[in-house]
């Protein structure tokens, strides 16, 4: 929960607009504000406070504790034209909470944490928990020092500086990511990966205590963080078991369930005539935890109960193997401003960036220092594919970018033909070139429409010349993509006379080139008086149905037939 606090008209204004639009993240702290500021560093998350910065600081003074715990506050002036993460940058989410805020108020996000005013990324907010030194081994990752990357697990992780990953070195301060609960020494810090999977079983009417004895007693004596822990599993019938639901809670991951068909047909080294007979399968615990595949690193054991009465629990530990991540990232047409803070975020978590070099160049500034960057010419769509994949199959975390949405003629079909089940693939929608030439040209897509590429390289003309005749007979709204380039000039002549066909010469199309670019430009025409030579390969043509109308200069497509009707 995030609390807001002002103390004037002004400030009320903006505190009101954060509240309207975060309606179930938001509480509005009233009264007098040194009591407000209690209330709210007390009771929420996050603070965002519509005062001056001198007076937030002497608010929140008394209050500060331990970063770890404090919660992120950010102050925003009454003007509303500075977001000023103050306290918790990254442990309590100030620096980000400052860029939403600015964002949504229109307001310039001010972050003095030294990473991320460099772009280097922080260790804890890398998604991982992390212990040890972490301000000395930050420090050294800012001064250029080498830095050792020791990697247990080879978790993906994002872009580290250059000088992360050096030769061992006496001296050197060290990054390390383990599963495995160690002492770590000054220059050292250790990232937990969420490796391990707990399997569980439980009699009913197991006692939560009992549950969350035994997986930290386990944990503890293999030498395992409980910090690595990434979900407990089990067989379905126990989904609803008090102590196993409430054992997931107090460690705060996730409850899986499987059911006792699929755990039955998992190998384990112990099964038992037990679970068999009170739930379908051989083996809870241990066929829970190795469902994903893995390494078993603690068979079964069972509770101990102190009053000397039978076990009512039993786990297993795996350790899961590391995955590397696909994240598919549609960049939109062009525009800043179109592009998502979803693709922006899958851009600052990835290790490696693989794209064509004109699109590469449209978000190099948003890429994290360090970011391996894999670019190439047009024409080679497969091999980029290839390469993104071989990237994560090496266990990285990696972003594919394309143009408009990456899975409308571009680089998502491709990468997914490529990929197989052995890495994390992950879709980033962006906005197509169909719905930004549309919003420029009105409303065309209002009704039933289809886009159709009239680039023969990968489909022959006649499967092209099938589906525009298809939508022509359908009478539905077509939007051309790779219309006419110097190579292809005769597709888009030949697919407008098809419809022509079916449609009057009056009927309404749109022209935009370079959508939302810089050089945009667009004009709406006819069907009949279309010149084919002022289109080329950066431009989008829309040719509306029997319905759609020119409109104040505008394309129109009504939502409905009977709706024209009565208006006609």
């Amino acid at each position: 929960m995030i609390g807001l606090i002002s103390a004037t008209a002004a400030g009320a204004a903006s505190r009101d607009r954060l509240a309207a639009a975060w309606s179930t993240r938001t509480r509005v702290y009233d009264g007098p504000v040194a009591e407000a500021v209690r209330r709210a560093f007390a009771e929420c998350d996050q603070v965002v406070c519509f005062l001056a910065t001198g007076a937030v600081v002497r608010l929140v003074a008394p209050l500060l504790s331990d970063k770890e715990s404090d919660p992120g506050v950010v102050c925003v002036d009454e003007a509303g034209r500075f977001a000023v993460s103050l306290v918790g940058g990254h442990a309590g989410g100030a620096n980000e909470l400052a860029r939403e805020v600015g964002g949504l108020l229109g307001a310039e996000p001010v972050v003095t944490t030294a990473t991320d005013a460099v772009g280097v990324p922080g260790l804890d907010t890398l998604g991982l928990p992390v212990e040890g030194d972490l301000a000395g081994v930050s420090r050294a990752m800012l001064d250029g020092e080498p830095v050792v990357l020791e990697r247990e697990s080879p978790w993906p992780l994002p872009a580290l500086p250059p000088n992360v990953g050096s030769p061992a070195a006496p001296g050197a301060m060290v990054v390390r990511v383990s599963d495995r609960v160690r002492e770590t020494a000054a220059g050292e810090v250790v990232l937990r990966p969420p490796s391990l999977v707990v399997g569980v079983g439980a009699s009913r009417g197991a006692p939560v205590e009992e549950v969350l004895a035994l997986v930290g007693d386990t944990l503890r004596e293999a030498g395992l963080s409980v910090r690595s822990v990434a979900g407990l599993a089990t067989v379905d019938a126990k989904s609803e078991e008090p102590g196993i639901v409430g054992a997931a809670g107090r460690l705060g991951v996730p409850l899986v369930t499987y059911t006792a068909e699929e755990l039955a047909a998992v190998a384990v080294p112990n099964p038992s005539d037990a679970p068999l007979a009170a739930v379908g399968t051989p083996s809870v615990a241990e066929a829970a935890a190795l469902m994903g595949g893995g390494e078993l690193l603690v068979p079964k054991r069972k509770s101990v109960r102190a009053d000397g009465q039978p076990a009512m629990a039993t786990c297993a530990v795996v350790r899961r193997p590391a995955r590397g991540r696909l994240a598919v990232v549609g960049l939109g047409p062009g525009a800043r401003d179109l592009l998502t803070p979803r693709a922006t975020a899958e851009l600052r978590r990835a290790a490696v960036l693989v794209g064509l070099d004109q699109y590469v160049d449209q978000i190099r500034d948003l890429l994290r220092p360090g970011t391996l960057i894999l670019e190439s010419g047009l024409g080679a769509e497969e091999e980029r594919a290839r390469t993104a994949v071989a990237e994560a199959r090496r266990g990285q975390a990696v972003a594919l970018i394309g143009s408009g949405d990456a899975g409308v003629y571009a680089m998502a079909s491709p990468a997914l033909a490529e990929a197989s089940d052995d890495i994390d693939v992950v879709g980033v929608p962006g906005v197509t070139a169909a719905l930004a030439a549309g919003a420029i040209l009105g409303a065309p897509l209002g009704h039933d429409h289809v886009s159709i590429s009239l680039s023969d390289l990968h489909t022959p003309w006649e499967v092209i010349e099938r589906r525009v005749r298809a939508a022509a007979e359908a009478d539905i709204v077509v939007t051309f993509y790779n219309p006419r380039s110097r190579g292809r000039d005769w597709q888009l002549p030949q697919a407008l006379a098809i419809l022509a066909e079916h449609r009057a010469a009056a009927t309404p199309v749109g022209v935009v080139r370079n959508a939302s670019r810089p050089d945009e430009s667009s004009r709406v025409t006819t069907l009949g008086s279309l010149d084919p030579g002022i289109v080329d390969m950066m431009t989008v043509v829309t040719v509306g149905n029997t319905a759609t109308r020119e409109i104040a200069g505008r394309m129109v497509t009504p939502r409905g037939y009977r709706w024209q009707k009565e208006a006609d």
